[in-house]
């Protein structure tokens, strides 16, 4: 069954924001836009917990989601993440990337605050409808503090504009009743869940390890897409490794940016309260990155 944001199928790049000497490298996440064109990646998902959204300004968020924008130019999709635990700035900054030419927003479930199930519902209706774009539930528990229980996000489907869900429980059974009960484009939050997945009828995934290495990840979609089950277990296998560090060695993205400093395409720095991989886990990333082939 077609799901309801088809076109965004297929590998989504949670991107970091790059960072050099305490501001934001605008230079370095343009050419982070042109990798990614050139990998063939189906869109770009500035601003989410990769990229740092906690600890950036708010003329920052909004100067980020622009200039992505701009230097995606209509070659690539933009799903800028606008989410907040204030209803109020979740909309202004979901406005601002319509506004600003994004083609969705991402918009993280209310954290610390703690919504009931109510509270979350109407929190993404009031979002929805300030704008006339597709909006995507993300729901990551363990960073928000609480779940979208599966009932409440069945009920935002009813909402027309809002087509995706960000799976980030690491529940298959949650996502088995999303996937059952509405024709929403389930996206994997998880790299190392993103086979399991689509095996259920999930879409894709918004990509941590996209950033270095899109194009085996795109493979893989490839291979499941084309009925090559074997040929998509083994880009799984060779995948986990580098999807288990990326979340296992510190919080992400500390150590998505040391793979990327290590590669030569990030300098590595990380805001405060954030703080670089220490030698142990940064010789551990060393040698998966090596095993891999990519050192």
């Amino acid at each position: 069954m077609p799901t309801r944001s088809e076109e965004y199928a297929g590998l989504s790049v949670a991107m970091i924001t790059p960072l050099k000497n305490g501001q934001v490298d605008y230079d370095a996440l343009r050419e982070q836009v042109e990798f990614q064109v050139a990998a063939g990646t189906t869109c770009l998902c500035p601003v989410g917990t990769t990229g740092e959204s906690p600890t950036l300004s708010h003329l920052e968020h909004q100067k980020v989601i622009s200039v992505v924008t701009e230097a995606a130019a209509g070659r690539i999709k933009v799903m800028a993440g606008t989410g907040s635990n204030s209803t109020a700035e979740a909309i202004h900054l979901t406005k601002w990337a319509a506004d600003a030419g994004a083609d969705a927003a991402l918009v993280v479930a209310p954290y610390y605050n703690k919504p009931t199930q109510e509270g979350f519902f109407l929190h993404y209706k009031a979002v929805a409808e300030a704008v006339d774009f597709p909006i995507c539930v993300y729901n990551i528990p363990g960073r928000t503090g609480k779940n979208i229980e599966p009932a409440t996000i069945i009920r935002m489907a009813q909402i027309p504009n809002i087509t995706m869900v960000k799976e980030a429980t690491g529940s298959m059974d949650q996502a088995s009743q999303i996937l059952a009960e509405t024709d929403l484009t389930l996206l994997s939050g998880d790299d190392s869940l993103t086979l399991p997945l689509l095996a259920m009828g999930g879409r894709g995934v918004v990509s941590v390890v996209g950033n270095i290495i899109p194009q085996d990840v795109i493979a893989l979609f490839a291979a499941f897409e084309s009925g090559n089950i074997d040929e998509a277990k083994r880009w799984h296998h060779k995948l986990f490794p580098l999807c288990r560090d990326m979340l296992g060695l510190a919080t992400n993205p500390i150590p998505i940016k040391a793979a990327m400093k290590l590669l030569g395409r990030d300098t590595g720095e990380v805001r405060m309260p954030m703080t670089p991989l220490g030698p142990d886990e940064e010789a551990k990333l060393r040698k998966t990155l090596t095993n891999y082939g990519l050192l």
